[in-house]
Order: C-alpha cells, then sequence, then structure tokens
C-alpha cells in the first residue's frame, strides 16, 4: 500500500476519533462559558494546566519508548509491553496514594483551600490516564485504529454526557425540587467541580474497556529490557515537559503574573482560556497526525525513499494546516458564538494561537531526527531551550500585555523550536524538506488573512464574502502548485505502492 495513503488513512480514522470526540469535548466550551463566569471557567483550565504537567511526568516518556524497542525486534512485543504496563500502574498508584494523603496543604498551596477534593480527583483522572495510555499505545502499534477510535469516543460521549447531565439536568432539578432523586445529585457548593468528577466516571470507563489490553500485559517484566527503555524514554519526559510549559505554563501562571486581583487575574485566565480552545481544530489535526505518524515513521524508516516520503509528508500537513487556519481565522465572526459574550474580548489572540499551533506541528515533524537516531538528549536540549524561551517571554510579557503577550510567547517559542530542529535535522538526518514551497504556504496563509481583514474595511464587502474569496484563492494555489505535482509523482512511481 502507498505509504502516504496508509498515513493519511491512519490519520483520518484517528482524526475521525479525534474530531467528532473533541467536537462533543468543543461543545462543552459553549456549555460552560454560557453557564460558568470567566473566574470560575478559570478554574478549569487551571486545574488541567496542572493535569498537563504531570501527565507528562507520570508516562516517564514510555508511550515513544515502547514504540522504539516494539519495533526493534529485539525483545518479542509482549515483553516491552509488559515491562512498561506494570512499571506505570506501580508508579500511577503510589502517585495517587501521596496526592489523596496531600490532598489539603495542596490546595492550599494552591490558594484553592475550601476544594480539596479537587486536587485528589484531579490525581485519579491523571492515574487512570496514564494507564490506560499504554493499553492505547498498543492498538496504535498494532495498527487497530477503529477499536482505538471507538473506545475514545465511548470515553469522550460519557464525559461531556455526564458533565452535562450534572450542571445542566441535576442543576435544573435540583433548582425545582432540592429533595428530588436528581436534584440531591446537585451540590451548590461544588460547582466547577462535576467537571472533575465527570472526567474522573469517564476515565473509570475507559479503563474498564480496555481490559482485553491488559489482560496479558501484567505477566511480564524484563529488567534488562526496562533499563534501556528507561535510557531512551527519561529524556522524553524532559522533552514532554518542556513542551507542556511551551503549551499550558501561561494558563498555570496566568493567575499568578497578571497584574490584577486574584478576582480579575481568575477571569482573564477564564476569558484566555475559553479563546484558546477556538484554536482547536489546528489542535485536532495535530493530535490525530501524532497518532498516525509517530509509528509510521518508526515502521517506514528502514524504506529506500523514507526521507523523501517524510518531506513529502511535511509539505502536504504545511498545506492542511494553513488551510484549517485561514477556515477559523476567517470567519471568526462565526466561530466567536462558541464561547459566551463575557469572553470575546480575547479573540484577538486566537490568529497567534493558531500561527503557533501550526508551528508546533511543523516541530512534530522535524522531530523524527532525534527519535530515529537515538538522539533524544540532544531533542531534550530543543525543548529546553524552547521551555526557557517560553518563560522568559511570559514573565516579561503578561504583566505589560496580559494574556495576548502569552499568545506571542507562543509563537515565538515554536518558531524558534522550529528553526533549531530543522538545522539539527540538517546534520544528524537529513531530509530533502521544500523549505520555500512550506514558508511560502505559511506566508501566502498570512497575507491572505490581513487580506481579508483589509477588504472588510471596503465598502461592499462582509467578513463572510471576503473569507470565502482567500480561502477560494488559497486552494486555487494548492491546486496549481501542488495537486497536479502529486498526481505526476505517483504517475512516475515515486512514493507509490
Amino acid at each position: 500500500m502507498n505509504p502516504l495513503k496508509r498515513l493519511a488513512s491512519q490519520t483520518a480514522i484517528y482524526g475521525v476519533s479525534s474530531v467528532l470526540g473533541r467536537f462533543l469535548n468543543y461543545l462543552l466550551v459553549p456549555f460552560l462559558t454560557y453557564t460558568f463566569a470567566p473566574a470560575e471557567y478559570g478554574v478549569i483550565a487551571e486545574f488541567y494546566a496542572y493535569m498537563g504537567f504531570l501527565a507528562v511526568v507520570l508516562m516517564f516518556g514510555l508511550e515513544t519508548g515502547y514504540f522504539r524497542f516494539r519495533a526493534g525486534g529485539e525483545w518479542p512485543p509482549e515483553v516491552v509491553y509488559g515491562t512498561v504496563l506494570r512499571f506505570l500502574a506501580l508508579t500511577n498508584i503510589a502517585f495517587f496514594l501521596l496526592i489523596y494523603v496531600q490532598r489539603e496543604p495542596i490546595a492550599e498551596l494552591l490558594r484553592h483551600s475550601g476544594h480539596p477534593e479537587y486536587v485528589w480527583w484531579s490525581a485519579a483522572i491523571l492515574a487512570l490516564d496514564s494507564v490506560g495510555s499504554v493499553a492505547f499505545a498498543r492498538l496504535r502499534a498494532e495498527d487497530r485504529a477503529k477499536r482505538f477510535a471507538t473506545l475514545k469516543l465511548v470515553e469522550i460521549g460519557a464525559n461531556v454526557g455526564l458533565t452535562i447531565f450534572f450542571i445542566y439536568v441535576c442543576r435544573r432539578a435540583f433548582e425545582s425540587d432540592p429533595q428530588s432523586l436528581l436534584g440531591s445529585l446537585w451540590n451548590p457548593s461544588i460547582g466547577v467541580g462535576y467537571v472533575f468528577i465527570a472526567n474522573l466516571a469517564a476515565s473509570g470507563l475507559k479503563l474498564m474497556l480496555l481490559a482485553p489490553q491488559f489482560r496479558d500485559g501484567f505477566g511480564t517484566f524484563q529488567a534488562a529490557l526496562f533499563g534501556r527503555l528507561l535510557r531512551y524514554s527519561l529524556p522524553m519526559v524532559v522533552i514532554g515537559f518542556a513542551g507542556i510549559i511551551n503549551e499550558m505554563l501561561d494558563r498555570a501562571a496566568l493567575k499568578y503574573l497578571l497584574p490584577f486581583d486574584d478576582a480579575t487575574n481568575m477571569a482573564q485566565l477564564g476569558i484566555y482560556s475559553a479563546c484558546y480552545k477556538l484554536s482547536i481544530l489546528m489542535g485536532l489535526f495535530i493530535q490525530a497526525f501524532r497518532y498516525a505518524g509517530e509509528p509510521f515513521f518508526f515502521s517506514y524508516a528502514k524504506q529506500s525513499d523514507a526521507r523523501q516520503t517524510y518531506a513529502l509528508v511535511l509539505n502536504w500537513f504545511v498545506i492542511c494546516c494553513v488551510f484549517l487556519f485561514l477556515l477559523v481565522t476567517l470567519y471568526l465572526d462565526l466561530f466567536q458564538y462558541f464561547v459566551g459574550s463575557a469572553y470575546r474580548e480575547g479573540l484577538s489572540v486566537v490568529p497567534v494561537l493558531l500561527l503557533a499551533s501550526l508551528f508546533l506541528g511543523i516541530y512534530v515533524n522535524l522531530s523524527i531526527w532525534y527519535k530515529l537516531t537515538d538522539r533524544t538528549l540532544m531533542g531534550a536540549v530543543v525543548s529546553l531551550i524552547g521551555a526557557g524561551i517560553t518563560i522568559v517571554l511570559l514573565l516579561w510579557w503578561v504583566p505589560i500585555y496580559g494574556y495576548e503577550g502569552a499568545a506571542w510567547a507562543h509563537l515565538v517559542c515554536y518558531g524558534a523550536m522550529v528553526a533549531m530542529s530543522y538545522l539539527l535535522g540538517r546534520r544528524y538526518y537529513p531530509v530533502p524538506y521544500e523549505v520555500g514551497r512550506v514558508l511560502g504556504y505559511v506566508i501566502l496563509g498570512v497575507a491572505l488573512y490581513l487580506a481579508s481583514r483589509w477588504l472588510v474595511s471596503v465598502p461592499g464587502w462582509n467578513s463572510l464574502a471576503a473569507g470565502t474569496l482567500c480561502l477560494a484563492i488559497f486552494l486555487l494555489a494548492v491546486l496549481l502548485l501542488d495537486a497536479r505535482r502529486l498526481t505526476r509523482r505517483r504517475g512516475t512511481g515515486g512514493v507509490s505502492s
């Protein structure tokens, strides 16, 4: 099978589950932002930012390590899987017990002393999800994308359904009759905490459904393999942690860096986090690509045309990302209704965040140089430099420019990481990327966005007409520059099967 068709097929399956599932989750954004004030929504954003950091640590980089050593052939796949699974199960149980015992001091440290339950609920979600990630990695490695997608959809559907059940159905029942069966399930003092309860229940359901993937996993553990796994994977923790700093530190730190009182800072955090969600289409595509791309890059690395294929993958990846950038920014007047009116003052950050996500996606493609050459420590250095840029810019720009400074910090960080990764990749794993073409599409996308903003100011033009014209121009450019070129490549053999 054509490797590009295989990658596209896998990305499509993962993407459908991600898009459908995250779209359901996405519907929670208007639901929650129309239900809760920005300061209350900020609590959700803050805790999920903390969870993002801890999720990286609790995985120990072993997801990538599993793919690497499973494909290596030195140990049977079931031994690699069992070694990873047993270690992660034990460490995550220990983590949860520790957090549960210390929940009150931690809540006080986070300035949420009135809700220590938020702390241990979050820890339980993290532990369940970390163990579940190993089983999902196995499904990806075995090309069982349909089962992967089904379970993800069930989990997300349960999460969304329970959130709406608690916050809408039970709350309404409580307001009508606090003594009713449904009304008794609503406790006003918990408030946004029902978001965590719904997530915890959905994560538990997911683990139950993954039971077949666990059945033969706990019986094997190879100490020699475990040592090599850790040596390979621990730098991935640094890379992942640095990545989370780049991605989520702003939401964890805004309430401490903004120059207002605590209530205003939490409201600003809520506004920024809600507008951040408007860049979710780009994030969905990148996530789907990651699910399919990582095992694909490893399994295809030994083919004679691997590097040419990787270059072609990046080219089409950027085309798709620029299309998504234009789709959201050109029709932002429509997308804005996904958040409550109290949150729309932050819409100016959406184009910047989308561009930052685009550069993140390019970095994901370029990062194969250290994964395929086992130079994960060097990859960690790149990520740490990016994290350093993020920290410095957040400390510098947020007190001056507010959450807009946080958005620009994302863009600068990912742009710098792309440049560093490209230069290192040229030395250690040269891939003939078409840099001019890739940059050309990015520049074209930004130019079309700016052109649409200018057209809106011209009499007789509205945002819908201007956006549609600019999007049509982009699609025509793709048709003329790349669609025929891809057809010729297939026709001459290229990367076809």
